[in-house]
């Protein structure tokens, strides 16, 4: 019986040892040397021993929409052991032409075995197989992804809304999540996604005469930047559709079938606004507006403060446009308004209330009018401007010292000024003491006014030394000025390090309005492509002009991308930098 155990326990050995001389081969196959743009390709990574550290190639030019897939045989045949593991991927061309599947590698034994590279061809779409047994038919024809565009000839400025429907017959089923494969980036548009946030509802509806299931994935929002024809890039989605196979019954089989969809490109034609009639004060809004001026005062006393809002309420491009600017008597003092925006971004548009709340101090007493304000904007329903206007407001001071400039501009005019509280501040009376005798001549106070001087003139000389090097530093009273500017522009953005939507949107409204200041232009003409014209004339670099476009782009992409605190500083930092630099560049 010992013999007999040893017997089989060194065959065994025999067998493992003659397993392990054998040769390894580790190698790539795929499912066919030549497919069509719009077909699937299976690539296989087998292996005949067992290995570890797989690694997989970039597979440029297609796209993974299934895999990897583990598959492992082991097997006796004759006394003979045969073992296979494999790695499957499904791969989706991008576009035609020769593709080579690159190498992968595997640890095998403590040795690194690398497949060979395959290379395969790519040609037009092919008709798919009018088979309603073939899955691939079935699942092409029972999926669509489509983009629906409210309005395809919209104004400069005016709102339009791409809601994004995923179509789906009820012959099939989709029971896991899709993943997007690319992602428009709206180009010359101000976006704002509105997502389902996976809350998807089911909705019955017709797609092309027959009954579908579909589902809203999205709904965003744009806000065109330029006129004519502007692209809307596609959205791209692989989805897997789970496609019955045989009679149905009560257990049901089904085959998964992994399909990357498209939205397909979309384009709209954008009308300028017009010219005639066009207002003065016209500062790029469009939309539906109201107006609204008022203070939390209207009496006070001298070096008293009181609060001025201006709002402007109602449906259109709230953030993108200006405010009206108040002009009010020297005599008041006014201070920088503090923009408070209450906005909400829905399917048809932003909607809420702009406030510039104003801090005002009048300095003297009288009466002070507060002339009203206008606004104009531009309904795209009746196709016309339209212009608001506030009511006069007058602000009582009945307190405090007294200026011609609170009297009427009729008695400056004439010269006749007169007030019988003229005097009343001047002391008529004096309250004089006699001083005791003191010799002044060689005293304490004497010796100290006379050597003080003498002491301080090293001083002034160190300081007048210190002032002429900082003058004669050009640069570096240029770059001083220019931090000064780009701070002054995102003050607004700096107090909103917290919140992003309000530190985004008040640091894109800040580049903006420098743009505005140091090239004269106005919203209108805010492409990335003028921007960029206009600093190459100004002399600004080309790394500094990317580096700008760069940053107005994350301004858009960061209102629906997830950030960080640390992002958020960065940002604000790199604004800083790039303004600075812009300033001393320019021509």
């Amino acid at each position: 019986m010992k013999v007999k155990s040893l017997f089989i326990l060194f065959f065994i050995g025999l067998c493992s040892i003659a397993m392990q001389a054998q040769d390894v081969k580790f190698e790539a196959k795929v499912s066919k040397q030549k497919l069509g743009l719009n077909e699937k390709l299976r690539v296989d990574f087998s292996m005949n021993q067992d290995g570890d550290n797989f690694s997989p190639p970039d597979f440029d030019g297609f796209v993974v929409v299934g895999g990897p897939n583990q598959s492992i045989s082991n097997s006796y045949y004759n006394g003979k052991r045969s073992y296979s593991k494999t790695y499957s991927y499904f791969l989706a061309p991008q576009n035609m032409g020769s593709k080579t599947i690159g190498s992968a590698t595997i640890l095998i034994n403590g040795q690194t075995y690398t497949s060979k590279p395959v290379v395969v061809n790519v040609t037009k779409a092919t008709a798919s197989p009018q088979d309603a047994n073939n899955p691939e038919f079935v699942a092409n024809e029972a999926v669509h992804l489509v983009a629906e565009v409210s309005n395809s000839n919209p104004y400069l400025n005016e709102a339009i809304t791409v809601v994004y429907k995923l179509y789906v017959s009820h012959d099939v089923s989709i029971t896991s999540a899709w993943r997007e494969v690319t992602s428009p980036k709206y180009e010359d548009f101000w976006s704002q996604n509105i997502d389902a946030r996976g809350d998807y509802k089911v909705y019955n509806g017709k797609y092309q005469g027959e009954d579908y299931r579909y589902v809203i994935l999205r709904s965003t929002v744009l806000y065109p930047q330029k006129t004519g024809k502007l692209d809307i890039e596609p959205l791209t989605l692989s989805v897997p559709i789970d496609v019955p196979v045989g009679r149905r019954g009560f257990f049901n089989r089904s085959n998964r079938v992994n399909k990357t969809i498209s939205a397909g490109n979309r384009s709209i034609q954008v009308k300028p606004l017009p010219l005639e009639n066009r207002p003065d004060n016209f500062t790029d809004a469009v939309g539906d507006f109201s107006l609204y001026m008022d203070t939390n005062k209207k009496q006070l006393n001298a070096n008293e403060a009181l609060e001025l809002d201006v709002k402007i309420t109602g449906k259109g491009n709230l953030k993108l446009m200006g405010l009206p600017k108040v002009t009010l008597p020297s005599s008041l003092e006014v201070y920088e308004p503090e923009r408070i925006n209450n906005i909400q971004v829905k399917a048809n548009g932003m909607q809420g209330t702009i406030t510039e709340k104003y801090t005002v101090v009048p300095q003297f007493k009288g009466q002070y009018p507060i002339r009203p304000i206008t606004f104009s904007y531009f309904d795209p329903k009746t196709e016309t401007y339209k212009t608001l206007s506030s009511k006069e407001i007058f602000i009582d001071v009945p307190e405090g010292p007294s200026s011609t400039e609170s009297l009427p501009d009729t008695a400056k005019e004439s010269g006749d000024i007169v007030s019988n509280n003229k005097f009343k501040n001047i002391k008529l009376t004096t309250t004089l003491e006699p001083m005791e005798k003191e010799h002044f001549f060689k005293s304490t106070l004497f010796w100290s006014l006379l050597g003080g001087p003498f002491l301080l003139i090293p001083l002034f000389v160190i300081a007048g030394r210190a002032r002429d090097k900082r003058l004669a530093d050009v640069d570096g009273s240029r770059l001083r000025n220019a931090n000064k500017l780009a701070k002054k522009y995102l003050g607004e953005a700096k107090k909103n390090l917290g919140n992003k939507e309000a530190f985004y949107d008040s640091m894109e409204r800040a580049l903006h309005n420098y743009l505005k200041a140091k090239l004269d232009i106005e919203t209108t003409e805010m492409s990335k492509e003028r921007i960029a014209q206009l600093l190459n004339d100004r002399q600004v670099s080309q790394e500094t002009v990317a580096e700008f476009n760069t940053l107005l782009k994350s301004c858009e992409f960061a209102r629906y991308t997830p950030s960080t605190a640390v992002t958020i500083k960065e940002d604000y930092d790199k604004a800083v930098r790039i303004i600075s630099t812009i300033d001393k560049e320019i021509q």
